[in-house]
């Protein structure tokens, strides 16, 4: 049997936010070394690295009062800071784009008539940076995106729709065997192990 695989890094970054935007409470770090565990799978251990981190990205505010710091993060705040910082982003990858193509054209002007130069050289090693740069640009896009409160809001309202689905469900398989019953007389141990309804078949709550 294979271990379970671990939170990565972005999934705790994710998890970490929602305590934030579902109790829009303010907390201490020793508060969320108890919380992140038990209720989003967050080891205390790593609890201070993640949050370090959120605090630098400017995700998650923090205020040392007395001898305490204190740390809080609001959905609309947050919202405003990743845009900027996706428009940012956006912006630079539009340059860089811009950039790459001015250079693919010098390096297919080089080609012509000519064999490998120095210049070119050149070109080509700042294509090939650029391209990295580029790369890089998406993969910070995506981390925020991940972290998007619009995007936690509609994976917990599917959610919601999947559990109502579920319940329903429910409500037919249990209006089915009392019918059974009724009009039978069968025992429900009968009728779960006949058509396989576990013993512990019940609503999600």
């Amino acid at each position: 049997m294979s271990k379970k695989r671990g939170l990565s890094v972005e999934e705790k970054r994710t998890r970490m936010m929602e305590i934030f935007f579902e109790t829009k409470d303010v907390f201490q770090l020793k508060d969320l070394e108890k919380i992140a565990p038990k209720e989003k799978g967050i080891t205390s251990m790593s609890v201070k690295e993640i949050l370090q981190s959120l605090v630098d990205d400017a995700m998650v505010d923090s205020e040392r009062i007395g001898t305490s710091n204190y740390f809080w993060a609001f959905p609309s705040k947050a919202l405003h800071a990743r845009k900027r910082k996706l428009e940012a982003l956006e912006t630079q990858m539009v340059e860089t784009n811009q950039k790459k193509k001015t250079l693919q054209q010098n390096v297919e002007k080089a080609k012509v008539g000519r064999q490998d130069t120095e210049e070119r050289s050149k070109l080509a090693e700042e294509l090939a940076s650029l391209r990295h740069q580029r790369d890089q640009f998406k993969n910070e896009l995506d981390k925020y995106k991940e972290c998007d409160p619009d995007v936690i809001e509609e994976i917990r309202q599917s959610n919601k729709v999947s559990k109502e689905a579920v319940n329903r469900w429910t409500d037919n398989v249990f209006a089915v065997k009392s019918w059974a019953k009724k009009k039978f007389g069968f025992e429900e141990s009968k009728i779960d192990k006949t058509f396989g309804i576990p013993e512990d078949f019940d609503y999600i709550d």
